[in-house]
């Protein structure tokens, strides 16, 4: 087997093979568990590396298994697949180095991070899908394998939580199954290609694709919390810190994200799903979420609900990024894949070393946080500013690039609605911030009930991720043109589906 098959599997085995080996462990083996983890985590990092050279330099990889005749198992490392790779590898070492300082106390370790190993997997394998029946085996891993991560706490509330989630996501699977073997049916095959393989069919099943369009998009836009299929995430919050951030930002909103840009560039064909007037509806569908996610967000109390209902704002700018028919849109959308990842994540680690440091769940209980954990509600501070898209952040990049393709696509409501976006991102996360560092905490500092721990405030665990996103949110806004910057490999990925550089 040459390297350009092996590293696509090395890739998958290095989160699998630990995952499956801590399953057998005892509670007691700590050190051992965090030495697997951690070496699978470093593995993972140091394949996708190798990876995106190659790419860069114009390799392929790929790999496929026969299963019945005609449908393969099939793997591809491209360049629009490492962008998620990419996001999930480095954001799957720095969760689980919190989730390492967040459960060392806490009960069933082994089997919590046995199936977070195997939900990274089914990331990897959703990314590295070379055709529907693929992208579709993973999807439904990852489905079964967050489940016991949100019901982790065994609460009655986790139970509701997790029985929704699975209810929205089995549904979700159905439809996008049923759309598949449709797919399939007129094909004969259902693999991805850069410019898409469905026009081949020709205008006389223009009305059979806008129907399996639908049903593709409705089965991936529950992952993906479009409005109205978003009711699943903001319960879905009872789960651990480490889980809400694994659900928001490495794993399963972003395969739902990853799966309509899947689906529109290399299923449809850009061009081709704009001769058949998909994409209107689509953005259409896309604002309405962003809108009505950030108008849902600034009536939550619980900081983990705001943040929810500011992913499901967010992620639907992707989705927005890609209806707006032009390459400049397409890079707004792409690179917002991984700057939301990273302020998201920010976001969540921040609001769990709260909970678990100070007991703060609630926006109404933030007076004076600032002064009690200086760096953790820095670290949020810079998050926050992101997603509003203040200058020197990742969000700025994405909002700027995402206004000047819908300028560029004629479609100037859809600039109103970024900036609508953008103001109310601002209503419902300055009062926190406001809270946090302006107001007087509401029991004086040291509060006897709350242990002094390392770094003034928090475990060295629990800190450190979120400082390394909060400089990673900086430096994707400051150093965005730089070589190697996620705004450069979304403009790659963009320059090859359009066949046209997009200019700044």
């Amino acid at each position: 087997m040459s390297a350009s098959e092996w590293l696509p599997l090395a890739v998958l085995a290095s989160s699998l093979v630990p995952g499956l080996v801590i399953f057998a462990l005892p509670e007691d083996r700590v050190a051992t568990r965090t030495t697997l983890n951690l070496l699978g985590a470093l593995a993972k990092l140091v394949l996708v590396l190798l990876l995106l050279a190659g790419v860069r330099a114009g390799e392929t990889y790929g790999v496929r298994f026969a299963v019945l005749p005609g449908l393969d198992l099939a793997f591809k490392a491209d360049a629009l697949g490492l962008l998620f790779i990419s996001l999930s590898a480095v954001l799957w070492l720095l969760t689980t180095l919190y989730a390492i300082g967040y459960l060392e106390r806490a009960p069933h370790r082994s089997r919590f991070f046995g199936f977070f190993s195997l939900c990274v997997t089914a990331t990897m394998g959703i990314a590295m899908a070379a055709n529907l029946f693929t992208f579709f085996v993973f999807y439904e891993l990852l489905t079964l394998s967050t489940f016991p991560l949100v019901v982790h706490r065994e609460t009655s509330q986790a139970l509701r939580a997790g029985t929704l989630y699975l209810a929205y996501t089995l549904i979700g699977g159905t439809v996008l199954l049923t759309g598949i073997v449709w797919l399939h049916h007129l094909l004969g095959h259902t693999e991805f290609a850069h410019t898409g393989v469905v026009a081949a069919l020709g205008s006389e099943y223009a009305a059979q694709l806008q129907i399996i369009f639908v049903l593709l998009i409705v089965g991936v836009g529950v992952k993906a919390a479009i409005v109205p299929l978003h009711g699943w995430l903001p319960q879905a919050m009872v789960a651990p810190a480490p889980v809400s951030a694994l659900l928001h930002a490495v794993a399963v909103v972003k395969a739902g994200a990853f799966g309509i840009v899947r689906i529109v560039y290399e299923v449809y064909g850009i061009e081709f799903a704009q001769s058949l007037s998909l994409l209107w509806p689509l953005a259409l569908v896309a604002a309405v979420t962003i809108l009505w996610g950030s108008l849902r967000a600034l009536f939550q109390d619980d900081l983990k609900r705001r943040l929810a209902f500011s992913t499901v704002s967010q992620v639907s700018y992707i989705a927005l990024g890609v209806a707006l028919f032009g390459p400049i849109g397409t890079v707004g959308g792409l690179v917002h894949l991984v700057h939301q990842g990273i302020m998201k994540i920010t976001l969540f680690f921040c609001a769990g070393n709260y909970a678990e440091t100070l007991g703060i769940h609630k926006v109404s209980e933030m007076n004076g946080a600032g002064r009690r954990m200086p760096l953790t509600t820095v670290a949020f501070s810079i998050g926050a500013l992101g997603m509003m898209g203040a200058p020197l952040t990742a969000g700025a990049v994405s909002k700027a690039w995402l206004s000047d393709g819908a300028s560029a696509a004629g479609m100037e409501w859809a600039v109103w609605v970024l900036w609508t976006s953008s103001l109310l991102n601002a209503a419902y996360f300055l009062p926190i911030l406001w809270r946090a560092w302006l107001r007087p905490a509401s029991t004086p500092w040291p509060d006897e009930r709350i242990p002094r721990r390392a770094w003034r405030e928090t475990s060295r665990l629990l800190l450190l991720p979120p400082l390394v996103t909060a400089a990673a949110t900086l430096a994707a806004g400051i150093f965005a043109t730089a070589e190697l910057s996620p705004l450069s490999w979304a403009r790659l990925i963009a320059e090859r589906e359009y066949l046209t550089s997009p200019a700044p």
